[in-house]
């Protein structure tokens, strides 16, 4: 039932009439106008009333926005669910006889309520199963707006019986009481199935928990093959479970080990052995939630479908747990997963197909910090704050200094500069692109004729020679290693020349009209030739030459295909061996034969690691790139769209330095 919170309608209109508004406007066509100026006040008073969360929330504020053929449009952040305030984006629209209609982000709809987002081509009209009792899904409209694609839950709440009301900023929406009334559990020839017996639908959420870091872990580097610990995933349904439930699965605290026998029999050695982890490791009730722990074997993750009449959870736990999805989210952006078939591997991969030359839609490099190059922060942070509609985790980073390792640059400026010759992606807002391994060659020359190369800019990356900061870098430049020579430019002329001291110590500020220069290692006998009043010039080119058309550019590395071709030289570019053979979760992004650009996550194989980059290459190959790219990969990888990680639980999820955020423009 959708509730409307009490206001005093009379009052609005007695206020419109007065305006000298005409009574005939107010009969025929001030309701919608009266209900959305007294939800909108309603709201504003009772945001100051309401406690706030302490989960982040999405960068959207509650306002009223003039938006054409909409009046009196209310967005909020938070929501509350049966009493549980978390973040989530939602908006209300003036409806129908003197109804609003509420509309909640889907990245909301399937990560707290546990709806599946079905297959569509129509990016206005979104198809959903949640405990549907037929083969005919529910279809809610969708409409997009500031980086979301908001759904309209009118269907759905009538369907489910849910209480729905605005109070603010919050969203507070209750569902009837549910019980969960039993579990069982089978063996498939795929894994293991548990069905979960529920008097009536309900709310559910899955996610992953960290791992604990040990040598057995594969995203640990000093990793050992050995036996790989169990993930522990936890499954909470908003309902309470039946007594017998929690009894049956609360752990049995461990009985120690008798003492060791002077020569033990081999059938009792068996014994003492430990037994395989059971699948359910318990079942609890916490706020009024079921929780179901599951011990799940490493290349294993779970499947979960709603099934009606009886309502239950189905969870099949398998190593090919990924369903394939279609859905074009927005005009320009097709939202894609299947399990991509390598030989006998099976790779899990999800991704976007992005129209760059769609009405609206831009790319642009997005960073945790947009004031200065220090800092990281979860994808899920940064991209709402941009308002970006979608986005991947890009470049390389310094996770102590939390200062970038590779290029950044944005509308023709070097936020940071390339290292080590390695791959990047550049593009401009026509919707073309160009990958190949970049250079960024600056020379020092003076008017004696001294020249010196500069070898980098803005950049964390630590070598003998000369590096130059502009104020992109930020206000100050403290420095990254011991004993550096400092020098000032401003109007093209040596102003200062100080000691660097200890690193990290000392602040240098970095003249908004001018540069530092740095000198590390032996390029500090060069700083003693240029003294103070010594006039500079610096000359700039990029390798390849090609790049400097492209005001935007994003290093990782390493190039993966060129031409159709793969082109994979790590050792080129200056990966480690380790980091060639490792099998790790990746990010990816390339453009296909009909110039759509896509951005990818690869993650575990069925049943093991990820991908060696060298099986990366070949996968972004069977998908169609023409030219691709690795970006930043293993806890780093994040795939984005529109409120929601689409590759894994926001929780496993590492913060990164910087991204690819995809904006689109609404008509």
């Amino acid at each position: 039932m959708l509730k409307m919170p009490n206001c005093d309608r009379q009052k609005y209109s007695h206020a419109i009439v007065n305006q000298g508004h005409s009574r005939w406007f107010l009969t025929y066509i001030s309701p919608v106008v009266v209900t959305a100026l007294c939800l909108y006040t309603t709201s504003l008073t009772r945001a100051q009333e309401l406690p706030t969360s302490n989960i982040p929330a999405p960068n959207v504020k509650p306002e009223v926005s003039t938006i054409p053929g909409a009046w009196g449009i209310i967005y909020g952040n938070q929501i509350s669910l049966n009493g549980r305030t978390v973040a989530g984006a939602w908006l209300q629209r003036p409806g129908n006889a003197d109804q609003p209609t509420i509309y909640i982000s889907d990245g909301v709809l399937r990560q707290l309520i546990g709806v599946d987002l079905l297959n569509t081509n129509n990016p206005v009209e979104q198809p959903i199963d949640w405990f549907s009792p037929s083969n005919t899904p529910i279809s809610l409209n969708a409409w997009l707006q500031r980086g979301y694609r908001y759904l309209e839950i009118t269907n759905l709440v009538q369907t489910a019986g849910w209480q729905i009301q605005a109070n603010g900023n919050i969203l507070v929406i209750s569902t009837p009481s549910a019980n969960v009334r039993e579990i069982s559990q089978t063996r498939e020839n795929f894994g293991e199935r548990l069905t979960v017996n529920l008097d009536r639908p309900a709310p559910w959420q899955v996610r992953q928990e960290l791992p604990v870091k040990s040598p057995q872990d594969p995203d640990t580097p000093t990793a050992k093959p050995s036996k790989i610990p169990n993930r522990i995933w936890k499954i909470t349904i908003d309902g309470i479970a039946d007594p017998a439930l929690i009894q049956k699965y609360t752990p049995i605290p461990p009985v120690p080990l008798p003492a060791p026998l002077p020569a033990p029999v081999p059938n009792l050695l068996k014994q003492l052995l430990p037994a395989p982890e059971p699948l359910i490791q318990q079942v609890e009730v916490v706020n009024n939630q079921t929780v179901i722990s599951l011990s799940i074997p490493f290349g294993m993750s779970p499947r979960i479908t709603t099934v009606a009449n009886p309502n239950r959870l189905i969870v099949d736990v398998r190593p090919d747990a990924l369903v394939a999805k279609d859905i074009t989210w927005a005009r320009g952006l097709r939202w894609r997963q299947q399990i991509v078939n390598l030989g006998k591997e099976r790779f899990p991969v999800v991704w976007l197909e992005i129209n760059p030359r769609a009405f609206g839609l831009t790319l642009k490099p997005i960073r945790s910090n947009p004031n200065a190059v220090e800092g990281t922060a979860p994808l899920m942070q940064i991209a709402p704050r941009y308002s970006a509609a979608a986005a991947i985790n890009a470049g390389y980073f310094n996770r102590n200094n939390r200062l970038p390792l590779g290029a950044i640059r944005q509308n023709g400026q070097w936020i940071s500069g390339p290292i080590l010759n390695r791959g990047a992606i550049a593009w401009n807002d026509a919707g073309e692109f160009y990958f190949d391994r970049l250079t960024l060659q600056e020379t020092l020359t003076t008017a004696n004729n001294l020249r010196s190369p500069i070898l980098f800019l803005n950049s964390a990356y630590i070598q003998t020679g000369i590096a130059r900061y502009t104020s992109l870098w930020g206000q100050f430049y403290t420095p990254l290693s011991d004993n550096e020579i400092i020098l000032t430019v401003q109007k093209e002329q040596v102003i200062t020349q100080l000691p660097g001291g200890k690193a990290g110590q000392t602040s240098f500020p970095i003249p908004p009209d001018g540069y530092l220069l740095v000198f590390r290692g032996n390029a500090v006998n060069t700083a003693a030739q240029l003294p103070i009043g010594t006039a500079l010039n610096i000359t700039s080119t990029t390798i390849s030459s090609e790049f400097s058309r492209y005001p935007n550019i994003i290093g990782a590395g390493p190039l993966l295909i060129k031409n159709r071709q793969i082109v994979l030289d790590a050792k080129a570019e200056k990966f480690s061996d380790a980091f060639i053979t490792e099998k790790a979760i990746r990010s990816g992004i390339c453009t296909n034969s009909t110039g759509q650009l896509m951005i990818t996550a690869t993650h575990n194989r069925a049943g093991g690691p990820g991908p060696t980059l060298a099986e990366h290459a070949q996968l972004m190959q069977l998908l169609g790139c023409v030219d691709a790219l690795n970006l930043d990969g293993g806890s780093s990888t994040s795939l984005y769209l529109g409120g929601q990680l689409l590759d894994r639980s926001p929780n496993t999820a590492a913060r990164v330095h910087n991204g690819i955020g995809i904006f689109l423009e609404q008509k």
